[in-house]
Parts: C-alpha cells; sequence; structure tokens
C-alpha cells in the first residue's frame, strides 16, 4: 500500500526526496544496509507531521529501469524507513516512486510518464488519493527537478544542500525562480514551521 488515506479538509503535504534528502545519498539503494537515515530526518518528519503535513516520498528511481536494482528493494527500502518512523511513533503519510525511463534496459520499465521528476504526476497521484492541497504544499529536494517538479505542481520547492543540493545551488537554471536553499531536511522543517508560525 503506498498511501494512507486522510479524512476532512484537504492538508498540505510536504513531499520528501528520498536520496540525498531523507537518506544518505549512496548511488544505488540494493541492499537495505547501505540504507542510512541522515540523523535528522526522523526528527523533521516527526516535528512536521505534528504540525498537520502530510510526509509523503517522491523518489525517481530509475535503477529500476536500467536492471540495476529491482522494484522490490524500493519497496523493502520504504518498509525500513517507516520501521525507523514507527519506532518513535511515527509514520510516513504516502510513498510514490518512477521506476520509468523512456530508453529503459527493462522493457517492463520503458514508458515517457507523467511520474518522473520534474514531471508533477507523483505529487498530483498522492494529492488525489491523500486529499491533499498542493497549494499550501512543499516539495524538499536536493536536486533542481525537485524544485521544477514543486513548481509543475503548485508548490513551494525548498533545496537542501545534502547529496548533490551544494553543488546544484552553484548552477541554477535560469528559467527557474530561485528556492529558499538551506542546510538539511531539518532546516526545512524548520522555514516551513516558521513561515506558518
Amino acid at each position: 500500500m503506498e498511501a494512507t488515506a486522510r479524512r476532512g479538509r484537504p492538508a498540505p503535504a510536504v513531499f520528501l526526496d528520498r536520496d540525498g534528502t531523507l537518506i544518505e545519498d549512496v548511488g544505488y539503494v540494493d541492499r537495505l544496509d547501505r540504507l542510512r537515515l541522515y540523523p535528522w530526518s526522523i526528527e523533521a518528519v516527526r516535528l512536521l507531521r505534528r504540525a498537520g503535513y502530510a510526509a509523503v516520498i517522491v523518489t525517481n528511481q530509475a535503477g529500476v529501469a536500467r536492471g540495476m536494482i529491482t522494484e522490490q528493494i524500493v519497496l523493502d527500502a520504504r518498509d525500513h524507513i517507516e520501521g525507523a518512523l514507527g519506532r518513535v511513533g511515527e509514520r510516513l503519510d504516502g510513498h510514490y516512486h518512477c521506476p520509468h525511463l523512456p530508453d529503459a534496459a527493462v522493457a517492463a520499465y520503458r514508458a515517457r510518464c507523467e511520474c518522473h521528476k520534474p514531471a508533477p504526476g507523483m505529487a498530483v497521484r498522492a494529492a488525489a488519493e491523500l486529499d491533499l492541497d498542493l497549494a499550501r504544499s512543499y516539495v524538499v529536494g536536493d536536486r533542481w527537478s525537485d524544485i521544477q517538479l514543486a513548481a509543475a505542481a503548485g508548490c513551494t520547492g525548498i533545496l537542501v544542500r545534502t547529496g548533490y543540493g551544494a553543488s546544484q545551488a552553484a548552477e541554477p537554471p535560469p528559467d527557474l525562480a530561485p528556492p529558499p536553499v538551506v542546510e538539511n531536511l531539518l532546516e526545512a522543517a524548520g522555514w516551513i514551521l516558521r513561515r506558518h508560525a
């Protein structure tokens, strides 16, 4: 199951990139012993959810299309992250991943889709399934594709300097309004919460 249904007024969300934002970017996570949450990630998710934001992972996993990893390891990684959150009484509200590429080596994943970031498909699907308000939502990530996703979905983007973020921040795309740039996910959570204090 990818999503946990919510009831009532559409909720704001924080869409979290996975590699380089929530967990250390170690290349393709092909074994769970390579998955390492940043030390601040659980606290950031806890703060956001307690403030009323849905916490939703949106992650490109092109390694599946390239035959480098299986889709099952992506799901196992999701469960591992959920387990770490569960130990402190927290959880994700949703997890969406895109395994597609137009030139995928694995035929089953060969597609020009609307879910591969920077396309907004994962956020749009999450909004429909979880009853989320995109206009009050955020996308936090370490690549410009995350910020472009935010713009395409009508959310606010925040770039973190972890993962590829520091090098990305040094070379902003000329056609993209500069987003807030913060050190890590915990600082992003603080920025969001201060904005709505």
